[in-house]
């Protein structure tokens, strides 16, 4: 079905694209005064490049040159993401106001909708498919904007972005393969070869940061290729495999909104309190804090392909989802989110760590 030689180089072309194009982009970053700069809500202390996501966007589009794929809808997902990117570049240079961000986000999505691509039906449990009518494009446009937004807000530390994001393609890619969903495995082995590029800069200490074009970029082509992909999935709790594939992302988005809007803060207000920060307060290390974020990605990424590959059993799908929320619970109590900061179920379980060393 799939020529692996042709993925293989594919990959090769978009990873070494985006690790070389990266020199030239830091340069250029700093010549137009594309820089990140320290400050109260900051963690790094020195003046770091912040447009790398541009050559992330240059490497995937080259490795896409090499593989050449073919879809009725290829073009209008170019076309968003082109705006996309140019919205968060411009916002990189000049601090764009959050309507203006957003108006470039809406712009992109209607683009999708336009050709097509939305989400049309999910598939739950005892029901079966559920087509979704006219709230086929509400749904798709909020998924895509907020998809966008919420690789943007995990964008706080070195290769957090970049690491969760590249951990969520690989899981797509997986499930792309078993469904043979061709378009989706050429778009999901080319961004994560740009991303694993870009990561040599950008994992802790950074050398440059992606900036908004390149959050952006990869929240919002994760969206299409979810909308192509996983959506389409027929499997028991279809609906909520890419939930799980983002689960923390959406996790920490939701709670974003969810502490503003109880703070009586703009939705669009930056803070100090994202999953990420808070992990670093509970004494975590910022390169530990990055890690802790990849290894539950991971752990999500791996029970939304075990989620997708269930075709009947729905005692399985539901014990899954129970060690989907236990596992999002630890997330919580590490990040100090829940039940005022106590820990109860990660003390029980590193007494029983320690309970198990002694035994052995």
């Amino acid at each position: 079905m799939f020529n692996y030689i042709d993925l293989t180089i594919a990959f090769l072309i978009a990873l070494i694209a985006s690790l070389l194009l990266t020199y030239p982009v830091k340069t250029l970053a700093v010549k137009i005064g594309a820089v990140d700069k320290p400050n109260h809500r900051k963690i790094h202390t020195k003046i770091t490049p912040r447009i790398g996501g541009v050559a992330i966007f240059l490497g995937a589009f080259l490795g896409g040159l090499y593989l050449n794929p073919a879809h009725t809808q290829l073009i209008p997902v170019l076309i968003g993401a082109v705006i996309i990117v140019v919205t968060g570049l411009l916002d990189d240079l000049f601090n764009l106001k959050p309507i203006i961000k957003l108006s470039g986000q809406l712009a992109a999505a209607t683009i999708l909708v336009g050709s097509d691509l939305i989400i049309e039906t999910i598939t739950l449990p005892f029901i079966g498919v559920i087509d979704l009518g006219f709230f086929s494009v509400f749904i798709t446009v909020i998924w895509v904007v907020g998809i966008t937004n919420a690789i943007n807000l995990i964008d706080g530390l070195d290769g957090l972005a970049n690491g969760v994001s590249t951990i969520a393609l690989i899981s797509i890619f997986i499930m792309a393969i078993i469904d043979a969903q061709t378009i989706v495995v050429y778009l999901s082995i080319i961004l994560i070869g740009a991303n694993i590029g870009f990561l040599y800069h950008n994992f802790y200490p950074a050398k440059i940061y992606m900036g908004d074009v390149g959050s952006n970029f990869l929240g919002f082509m994760i969206a299409v290729i979810s909308i192509l992909g996983l959506f389409k999935n027929l499997t028991l709790f279809s609906f909520i495999i890419p939930i799980i594939v983002l689960a923390v992302p959406i996790f920490d988005t939701l709670s974003a909104m969810v502490r503003r809007a109880y703070n009586n803060e703009g939705i669009m207000t930056a803070d100090k309190k994202h999953l990420h920060y808070q992990l670093i307060e509970q004494g975590y290390s910022h390169k530990k804090t990055v890690l802790i974020i990849y290894l539950f990605s991971a752990l999500f990424g791996g029970l939304a392909v075990l989620f997708s590959i269930i075709d009947t059993n729905i005692s399985t799908s539901l014990l899954i989802t129970a060690v989907v929320l236990f596992i999002l619970h630890i997330f919580a109590e590490l990040a100090g989110l829940v039940m005022g900061g106590k820990r109860p179920v990660v003390d029980n379980l590193r007494r029983l760590k320690r309970k198990m060393k002694r035994s052995l």
